[in-house]
């Protein structure tokens, strides 16, 4: 339960005096629907205003609040601007411009003869002064109306910054003093305020640097300490440890020497396995790095050791496609790999189902299938998870019921994480990183050419087609849309199918993610087998596809797409023997990012150097949002305070789960009420359960 101090920030923004279903709407468009949205909606920037009783030339370009009194009104013909011509008490003239042709509003708010304290940026516009949509003080507003530094927020349409203030201020006069969960010490140390002192602070003052890294801190400590509650647990949890005595691996023909990295990690999670303790364990690796080697060997050493392995991919292609590369590479071996997706019924799912229970099957390959409540296991002892990211700490805790005793897991990733943001996205986990390519494994040759050229780039196309080679062309959107100018995937595979399909051989094929699974399985498989030579897709292609034959990868607006995701569709190619070509086709008006980004894949072709880049230029909160745990976003904390902060707070997190009493401590009730304060799922659903 959530603690009821809490309740007050919680209740629906509705509840904020003025917030009615009209404001509500542009509030919801922010992601502001509680109380607690609001309070943590936080300034992006200030306005510092300066009093002045006279208007003067030298302050141009500043913002002012001024006395002035209406003189004139000038209207322009149409939906021209309106102009209020006023004057200071020294008689000095302005002019208050108006645009948007609504005359009889800029009247009311300013009526002749009348003075109204009046502020906004001065301009200069030839000889005269003037003053665009100036801010208008209700009459006989006592005092000073305009404070001297006024928070700017991010807005949507039909919100003010000043509404959203006021706003602000009833958020935080509804939040209690709650109890401090951040070690005095540390505190002290950097100066920071209390909780609630540091949400008063920085919607006063955005410029109030230690309010602001205060709450990114809780923000970021909030994460850190799910994690470590995650980790704790897994720990505590009595497993079974995992012996192998070699008798498959000794036996295993490979098709290359492991590299170091590969070795290495073997050697990591062997010993993991050993242990009593679940393995809770992240393989980074990049495109074409080996780990699907290095997750056969873990489960090798599983069955070895008497138990099943199971391996989950986060889609049916992959699912299949790590059944036929697990089925050649451990052919010959005394053993029995099955695959369940959630295609299989009757008969067929039937028979695996009871191959799972009787213990007959070894590994079992397939999709989220696998831990549905129907799927038993005779005896479940290790789980690899493919492409981490895809799935939840939930979805995990229920593959993990599924064993006598808590199975291992070896979760894997092709998308590198910068090493700051592995702590924040990974924190309960020990980390691998095969950061070594097999042998053979070539460079892509990386070439961003003007859409001005895709003349010239179908040319080459025809070409690669005619020598027997085959290539994906990637698209960015599904369809036109009416605010897109995007080429649509349909509209280019219809252009290519016209140039290239006229000898009828229909050598054109279309995946999007609108299909059923069934019909991009079987596109996908034509393509495998050579039987289509060019595949049209939206980024349905982006993780694990292995068509060894395709050399050609041409990516559509490439300046639309992240680096990270970018450097995932260029590793579609390369897998074969042959040199690999990546054509990145850009738009012509290119912003500073993307042309850095593009740059960067030409120069390149290290992901985990291209993952620190995309951090630089995309930004922690972007990147930490591709985690589907349940967690949110982060909100308040920047890349920058990230990078300050991560490893202070998952210092913190230890210490108070592993000396200062955990969470029964005094520290540690607070710990709890900041958990369920930043809705870190992770670390309350264990609460919750315990």
């Amino acid at each position: 339960m959530r603690p009821e101090i809490l309740n007050p920030l919680f209740a629906e923004v509705t509840a904020l005096k003025g917030v009615g279903t009209g404001l509500a709407k542009p509030l919801d468009r922010l992601k502001i629907a509680r109380v607690v949205d609001m309070a943590f909606h936080l300034p992006s920037g200030h306005v510092d205003r300066v009093p002045r009783d006279e208007l003067m030339t030298s302050d141009a370009g500043r913002t002012i609040a001024i006395t002035l009194t209406p003189r004139e009104y000038r209207s322009s013909a149409g939906r021209g601007p309106t102009r209020v011509q006023a004057a200071d008490a020294r008689g000095n003239s302005v002019s208050l411009v108006f645009f948007g042709g609504n005359a009889g509003w800029a009247k009311k708010l300013l009526p002749l003869g009348e003075p109204r304290r009046v502020s906004g940026r001065l301009d200069q516009y030839g000889q005269e002064l003037q003053i665009v949509h100036p801010e208008v003080a209700e009459p006989g507003t006592e005092g000073e109306p305009f404070r001297e530094r006024e928070a700017i927020y991010p807005l949507s349409e039909g919100l003010t910054s000043r509404r959203l203030a006021a706003l602000a201020a009833q958020a935080i006069a509804r939040a209690p003093d709650l109890p401090e969960w951040i070690e005095p010490g540390l505190k002290a140390a950097r100066g920071w305020p209390g909780w609630h002192e540091a949400l008063v602070r920085i919607h006063a003052d955005p410029a109030d640097a230690k309010a602001r890294e205060r709450l990114a801190y809780d923000e970021v400590f909030a994460n850190q300490l799910a994690m470590t509650i995650v980790r704790a647990d897994t720990r505590k949890r009595k497993g079974r440890a995992l012996v192998g005595d070699g008798r498959l691996r000794d036996r295993l023909e490979l098709p290359y020497a492991p590299t170091g990295a590969q070795s290495r990690t073997m050697r990591e999670i062997e010993g993991d396995l050993a242990q009593a303790a679940p393995m809770l364990r992240l393989l980074q690796g990049d495109v074409g790095s080996g780990k699907t080697l290095v997750a056969a060997m873990a489960l090798l050493v599983a069955v070895e050791a008497g138990a099943q392995g199971a391996m989950l991919a986060p889609t049916e292609i992959l699912a299949r496609q790590h059944y036929e590369t697990l089925r050649t590479l451990l052919a010959g071996l005394p053993l029995n790999v099955a695959v369940l997706t959630g295609r299989d019924k009757g008969r067929a799912r039937e028979a695996t189902l009871m191959g799972l229970a009787s213990g007959e099957i070894d590994i079992l390959i397939g999709t989220h299938a696998i831990f549905q409540e129907a799927v038993g296991y005779k005896d479940l002892g290790l789980v690899v998870v493919d492409e981490q990211h895809r799935f939840g700490v939930a979805q995990r805790m229920t593959l993990q019921a599924k064993g006598k005793a808590p199975p291992h897991l070896l979760a894997m990733t092709a998308t590198p994480i910068p090493r700051t943001l592995t702590l924040a996205q990974y924190g309960e986990m020990d980390v691998s990183r095969l950061d070594e390519m097999p042998p053979g494994r070539q460079p892509i040759e990386t070439r961003v050419i003007s859409e001005d050229r895709l003349d010239d780039v179908a040319n080459a196309l025809g070409r690669h087609l005619s020598e027997g080679g085959q290539a994906y062309w990637v698209c960015p959107l599904v369809e036109e849309s009416e605010k897109s100018d995007l080429a649509a995937a349909e509209m280019r595979a219809e252009a290519l199918r016209a140039r290239f399909d006229g000898d009828g051989q229909g050598r054109v094929g279309l995946v999007h993610g609108r299909m059923k699974p069934a019909e991009k399985d079987a596109v996908m498989a034509e393509f495998s087998a050579g039987r289509l030579g060019v595949l049209v897709a939206t980024t349905v292609i982006e993780v694990g596809v292995d068509v060894p034959n395709a050399t050609l990868i041409v990516i559509e607006h490439a300046d639309r797409f992240g680096l990270a995701q970018l450097h995932q569709l260029r590793g579609r190619v390369g897998r074969g023997g042959g040199r690999s070509t990546c054509l990145l086709v850009r738009g012509t008006a290119l912003s500073e990012t993307s042309r850095a980004r593009l740059a960067l894949m030409r120069e390149t072709n290290d992901g985990f150097r291209i993952a620190e880049e995309d951090l630089r230029l995309r930004g922690a909160g972007e990147m930490l949002g591709t985690r589907q745990s349940g967690d949110m976003a982060f909100r308040l904390a920047t890349p920058e305070m990230m990078a300050d902060l991560l490893q202070c707070a998952h210092d913190d997190a230890r210490l108070l789960v592993d000396r200062d009493g955990g969470l029964q401590g005094p520290r540690g009730q607070a710990a709890r009420t900041l958990l369920y304060l930043f809705e870190r799922d992770a670390g309350v659903a264990l609460l919750r359960s315990g």
